[in-house]
């Protein structure tokens, strides 16, 4: 059963039956916003950039994105650029797959962002959503969707971050500006 997050809920990553998640994919999905124009509606490609920066004690130790595909521990894994969006109409363009059994227990956070690389806002954006599913079987546990368009080119998505001995999604869903996750950094502090 998939929970439709709000801002700042957040839900534990333990299966139904008791047991601990192992495996997790974080998911984007967007389309271009059509536009009207002189000659009618049309669309402009937007370049969405999913990435996962793992942080130690709140120090970012590593990053996930399109140019680092695979963490330095093989942990967490990116599974490619996608340089347009809608291509899975509704299924995820972007995706993340986090090993929550593998990541080293120096690891305590890790913060999905989505940037827009071209520079374009959230204005020109629909359907955009980020969604965690259980990798085992392919079950969506959770869906935050972005609302709203705005002025902003990124947003701080979500954390997965340890809570005892399991682990815990928290949606965040706070606008950014920037086009990298460096450019990020400042905005995503204040969530550790």
């Amino acid at each position: 059963m998939t929970v439709n997050m709000t801002k700042g809920q957040a839900i534990s990553l333990q299966k139904d039956d008791g047991g601990a998640l192992t495996a997790v994919r974080m998911g984007l999905g967007w389309q271009a916003a059509p536009r009207r124009g002189l000659f009618g509606t049309r669309t402009r490609e937007v370049d969405l950039d999913a990435s996962a920066v793992l942080f130690a004690d709140k120090q970012p130790v590593d990053v996930v994105f399109f140019r680092h595909l695979v963490s330095d521990d093989g942990s967490v894994r990116h599974t490619g650029d996608n340089l347009v969006g809608g291509v899975g109409q509704g299924g995820d363009d972007e995706a993340i797959l986090v090993d929550l059994a593998r990541i080293p227990v120096h690891i305590d956070q890790i913060v999905f962002t989505v940037n827009s690389f071209t520079g374009q806002t959230f204005q020109e954006v629909q359907n955009a959503f980020c969604r965690l599913v259980d990798e085992t079987n392919g079950q969506e546990l959770a869906r935050y969707t972005l609302d709203g368009g705005g002025q902003y080119t990124a947003q701080i998505m979500a954390k997965v971050h340890r809570a005892g001995a399991g682990w815990q999604m928290t949606a965040i869903g706070n606008p950014a500006n920037g086009r990298t996750f460096q450019d990020l950094m400042p905005s995503i502090l204040p969530h550790l």
